[in-house]
């Protein structure tokens, strides 16, 4: 619900960019609020992760997002909507330090890749189950709003159901790892010492521009340039990202863990291999002409298969390089730089694409052939950032071994 409540926005924002008039930039703005107040207060959050209670963190967490949620809903302007998602983004930011922080404690290091990946399937599933539903209530009901209100029920219900968590004793999955009690500066301190986590810090912030753009705006894509009403488009985006990313996510698992025996950088060297697929499938996929959807969906969708396999390896990877009461806190950090990074670049994104909208029009284009055009003339920086995730994850391998040595103890 945590991935099905962030998307709902994708899969109906060109639902809404027409109610309220808006541009590319204003719809990127939606996303944008969300992950800036995701960044500022995951830190926080990821430090109570690592001294409180987890499984109270995300049942709190769960209900705050899933009530902005339905609050989004109601807005009657896109300021109140502004400040909807601001309040799923507080809410949400819980998930991820608090869970993966408890997978940690779950699982060794020799399982860790595939407990992510299985945790992780949320994502692809959750996204893809977005488009899904919410394009069929869109369809049914002719208006966005309801979208909305279906997206924010289960929550409640999976927010109680959180107390009921295991809360294991912290490192208690590594039983030779350094295990100290620090303030939350010095835990900050200490993970921003580990050499590996800078490069990977800095391979998020590139790679989840690449899924941000493209999740926020696959729907209107495929509507816009491909032609396909809302229904269809995300009955697509839903194959894609939900078919395609947990296949992705269950084979990246697989294949951390069986490198992994080998040394902790393998995973790292697993996650730049996939991006360097992923960049050419979709150079392919965004030539292909106008109109044929099949051809774009079907390269893309191996293209999102290869993207999903970042997420096991690279979060395996940092359960290994950090301590364990530190856990909660490094994906915090991580999620802090990248989200920042991601929230500014994307309002760039959206500039762009209203920019060469702007310039198809002026060389004579149609409004709607203008809106196409723009929009695909923008997501041509998939590919080159794909290559550069891959670059910084290559970099960020060459010292996972040693960084991974040092937080183990003599046995």
């Amino acid at each position: 619900m945590n991935f099905y409540d962030r998307q709902v926005v994708g899969a109906i924002g060109e639902k809404i960019k027409v109610e309220w008039q808006l541009s590319d930039g204003q719809l990127a703005g939606l996303t944008t609020a969300f992950i800036i107040l995701y960044a500022i207060v995951g830190i926080p959050l990821g430090r109570l992760a690592d001294v409180g209670s987890r499984k109270r963190v995300l049942a709190i967490g769960v209900t705050v997002w899933s009530l902005f949620t339905g609050l989004s809903g109601l807005a009657g302007s896109f300021a109140m909507m502004i400040v909807c998602r601001l309040g799923v983004g507080v809410g949400e930011a819980s998930a991820a330090p608090a869970a993966n922080s408890l997978i940690g404690d779950l699982f060794p290091a020799k399982q860790r890749s595939r407990a992510i990946s299985i945790f992780m399937l949320g994502l692809p599933v959750g996204t893809g189950a977005s488009y899904l539903i919410s394009g069929l209530v869109v369809q049914a009901t002719g208006g966005w709003r309801s979208a909305l209100f279906v997206a924010a029920a289960p929550g409640f219900v999976l927010g109680a159901l959180a107390l009921w968590l295991t809360e294991p004793t912290r490192g208690s999955a590594d039983p030779t790892a350094v295990n100290r009690d620090r303030s939350a500066i010095e835990s900050i301190r200490a993970i921003l010492r580990i050499p590996t986590m800078w490069w990977i810090i800095a391979s998020g912030a590139l790679f989840n521009l690449n899924m941000y753009a493209l999740s926020a705006f696959h729907t209107s894509f495929l509507i816009r340039y491909h032609g396909l009403n809302i229904d269809l488009a995300n009955r697509f985006s839903g194959v894609i990202f939900g078919l395609g990313g947990a296949i992705g996510m269950l084979g990246g698992g697989w294949l951390g863990d069986r490198l992994a025996k080998t040394s902790t950088r393998a995973r790292l060297i697993a996650a730049t291999g996939a991006m360097l697929v992923a960049a050419p499938l979709q150079l392919i996929a965004l030539q292909q002409p106008r109109g044929a959807a099949w051809a774009f969906a079907a390269t893309m969708i191996t293209g999102v298969i290869a993207m999903y396999a970042y997420y096991p390896t690279v979060y395996a990877t940092i359960a290994d390089i950090v301590e364990p009461r530190v856990r909660g806190t490094a994906m915090s950090v991580y999620f802090f730089v990248f989200y920042v990074f991601t929230a500014v670049a994307l309002i760039f994104f959206g500039r762009l694409s209203d920019a060469r909208r702007t310039a198809a029009s002026q060389a004579g284009a149609t409004t709607a052939d203008a809106n196409a055009m723009g929009l695909h003339d923008a997501l041509f920086v998939l590919p080159i950032v794909s290559v550069l995730v891959a670059l910084v994850l290559w970099i960020g391998s060459r010292t996972a071994d040693r960084d991974h040595a040092r937080v183990q103890v003599a046995g």
